[in-house]
């Protein structure tokens, strides 16, 4: 009788282990072909680069969603995610510019594939093109916009660039037209040069010979001589557009300004130093910034911004003089009062629209401003080094003090509402400033091991949750350390735990991670240049799920409702570590620090990409298979 129950002890606690310790997966997806590329999209789907082409699974699935091989082998850099949209475009062939068309004499092709969906709903091939100039999607309007050549029609219209716009809703074709006759002869070169605007009644094509504006059939309403246009951006009376013609190999932009009916309404266009990465249409003026040299990214020592603020009526300076910035502008909001920015290198300021100081004198600040937002007692500002309240009006500190520490490559905070305070996390501490004086006290103290930084802070019910990549920790009221839990890493990549922090940083940005142009600033679906409330990452989450609501699709309303939706796994966190000489991934609960599942993946450096929002985990089991895990169990 003791050896029965024994054994059923045994079988027991082997049940126990086998439901903790998951190994078989909840689904298995074998594509058949070698994997070279793994791409998590915004809405869940996985994006499989394989050797034969690229398929889509989502765990929800038994079946991959779709698996498009009709291009065969696709390279990553030959798939381009469109931002807020369930969209992914396949390129092959051709280049990008108004010199595209030279380089795609080999043939182009491509396809738009809604990996929510599954559905294949743009390919060049059904639809009679064999080259592609340009290619571009239009949000909200949900219209794709494409210029080459086609093979259908007579020799002259073979060789005559052709502009058509496709509903992508609908699935079919709304108009199109030849950018000149064909069969005319002429020395002229005629190409789309940049992203076609659409309005509310008519589309404005920038060419190589000037702007043309098409109705909604394709009937030409007027034309200029505006030659090479990269973008353009209208009001919101649509009555007046800018233009923007880059210059100098793209090293500078001139902006145009043209009427409804096409004519040029500034005597002289305006000329920029760099390329423009803000532009803003204000009732009061123009306001715009403009980046040269280096890469043109936040990181880049060389790179240097410019302020202008312009007439709109003629686009001259209403400044005097205009603000020096001496680095890179890293944070840029208009206000009723004037224009608020960050520079990364360190500094903040505040201009009037009439062109004066708002602030007593440059506010200075540590380097690379993390975060710039709204608080019921100023602007709280957070960088690399320090942090503060600063007054909005005068730019006077808030806080006798700024809270200062040791330069780090990740620093968490978060607002605690219970007890009026700010919580920041710096020098293996955490921080706490009294919201209505400003006071700094030390509230807690942690060690994270393999001198890890933490990147995420958060109010939970029981007290303050503190993680990094391999630790998390919990403290109470009052500050006491309740766990600290550490998870080994399967490796010592210094440089990987930096980015992760980074990413972890930027991912907050979640609505307004698309806006890839200046013009994008600026759409149907709002401005990005409004300063937040600091801890608004909801309401940035219900902004962006009424975007996709906005949308007459399908697939638009499936966006809507993940970002409505509760993450399926709020209360967990993901650590890939060390299990029994295997690597895997453990989900540990944040409000006890206990491991509360573990996966193990059995490979040394395995390839594997977490939804946390959808609860799943996919991994490359072997170079043509995907398994995947439910995390929510």
């Amino acid at each position: 009788m003791k050896i029965i129950s024994k054994l059923m002890l045994f079988v027991s606690m082997l049940t126990a282990y086998i439901s903790f310790g998951q190994t078989k997966p909840d689904q298995t997806y074998e594509l058949g072909a070698k994997i070279n590329e793994m791409t998590l999209t915004g809405i869940g789907t996985l994006i499989v680069a394989t050797n034969d082409g690229i398929s889509g699974i989502s765990a929800k699935n038994s079946k991959p969603l779709f698996n498009f091989t009709e291009f065969g082998a696709v390279k990553t850099e030959e798939m381009e995610f469109v931002p807020l949209s369930p969209y992914v475009i396949v390129a092959q062939g051709g280049g990008k510019g108004p010199m595209a068309s030279l380089s795609a004499l080999t043939g182009t092709k491509r396809a738009i594939i809604d990996h929510v969906s599954g559905r294949v709903i743009f390919k060049t091939d059904n639809l009679g093109w064999k080259q592609i100039f340009t290619f571009d999607v239009i949000l909200p309007q949900n219209k794709l916009v494409i210029s080459g050549l086609q093979k259908d029609g007579n020799a002259a219209e073979k060789n005559t660039p052709k502009v058509a716009v496709y509903d992508l809703s609908a699935g079919k074709l709304d108009y199109s037209f030849f950018l000149n006759e064909p069969g005319k002869v002429t020395a002229k070169y005629f190409a789309v040069t940049g992203k076609p605007l659409l309005l509310k009644s008519s589309l404005i094509v920038p060419t190589s010979q000037g702007l043309i504006s098409k109705n909604l059939s394709g009937k030409t309403l007027w034309e200029n001589k505006m030659k090479n246009i990269g973008w353009m951006v209208a009001d919101d009376s649509e009555k007046e557009i800018y233009a923007f013609e880059p210059v100098n190999n793209g090293s500078n932009t001139r902006i145009h300004k043209v009427g409804s009916n096409g004519a040029e309404l500034w005597q002289d266009d305006r000329k920029v130093k760099g390329t423009i990465s803000n532009f803003e249409i204000l009732d009061n003026g123009l306001a715009v910034v403009s980046d040269q040299g280096g890469n043109g990214g936040v990181m880049s020592k060389k790179n240097e911004s410019n302020i202008a603020f312009l007439d709109a009526s003629n686009g001259e300076d209403l400044w005097d003089k205009a603000p020096k910035t001496k680095g890179y502008v890293q944070h840029f909001y208009t206000m009723e009062d004037g224009i608020l920015f960050g520079i990364y290198e360190g500094g903040i300021n505040k201009i009037s629209y009439d062109g004066k100081t708002l602030f007593k004198k440059p506010l200075k600040t540590g380097e690379n401003i993390q975060i710039m937002a709204h608080t019921p007692q100023g602007l709280i500002y957070i960088t690399d080094e320090d942090a503060n309240i600063v007054n909005l009006e005068t730019g006077e500190q808030v806080w006798v003090k700024p809270l200062k520490y040791k330069k780090a490559a990740a620093v968490a905070s978060a607002y605690d509402e219970k007890n009026s305070q700010y919580l920041i996390s710096a020098d293996d501490k955490i921080y706490a400033v009294e919201e209505s004086t400003g006071d700094i006290s030390d509230f807690g103290k942690f060690n994270f091991e393999e001198k890890e930084q933490p990147n995420h802070m958060e109010i939970r019910e029981d007290g303050v949750f503190l993680s990094s990549s391999q630790n998390v920790a919990m403290f109470g009221a009052n500050g006491d350390e309740l766990f600290h839990e550490y998870y080994k890493s399967p490796s010592n990549s210094g440089f990987l735990k930096v980015a992760a922090g980074v990413m972890a940083v930027a991912s907050t940005a979640l609505a307004m991670a698309s806006s890839a142009r200046a013009g994008a600033n600026k759409t149907g679906f709002g401005s990005s240049n409004d300063l937040k409330n600091y801890n608004d990452y909801g309401k940035e989450a219900k902004r962006a799920a009424d975007m996709f609501a906005g949308i007459g699709d399908a697939s638009f309303k499936v966006m809507s409702q993940r970002f409505k939706a509760s993450s399926a796994t709020e209360n967990d966190q993901f650590i890939l570590t060390k299990l029994d000489g295997e690597t895997g991934l453990v989900k540990v609960n944040k409000d006890s620090g206990k491991v509360e599942k573990e996966i193990v993946l059995q490979d040394k450096k395995p390839e594997y990409k977490v939804d946390e929002f959808g609860g799943v985990l996919y991994y490359k089991a072997n170079n043509s298979s995907i398994y995947a895990y439910d995390l929510s169990k």
